[in-house]
């Protein structure tokens, strides 16, 4: 019994020194990091596009705002902006749950 608990001590140390293992988390690129990150939470990216088009949308109107004052059509943008982002994680967070729940093939 003691035998075989040393040889086991002894492998698990013999592996936790092995040089031969890589972590593939380590060797992907951000290029590559990014796509998967992507994939995984598809909707980041869309409230990531859709804050930045929102806040072009705001600077290109922002000379023909007519009688509104900046500060109030800033807000507006702010506001417009934010919705997008917390909608898109609202229905991202819907989409994890869907996919982790119910579209779950069973065993």
């Amino acid at each position: 019994m003691e035998q075989k608990l040393v040889e086991g001590i002894l492998q698990a140390i013999t592996m936790s020194t092995d040089t031969g293992v890589s972590l593939p988390s380590y060797e992907e690129d951000q290029g590559s990091k990014l796509i998967r990150k992507a994939k995984e939470a598809p909707f980041v990216p869309v409230g990531i596009a859709g804050f930045a088009a929102i806040v072009a949308y705001g600077l290109y109107k922002l000379k023909s705002r007519g009688n509104t004052k900046m500060s109030i059509h800033l807000i507006h943008m702010r506001v417009a902006a934010q919705g997008f982002v917390v909608g898109a994680m609202t229905v991202g967070m819907g989409y994890s749950m869907y996919r982790e729940f119910w579209a779950k093939p069973k065993p």
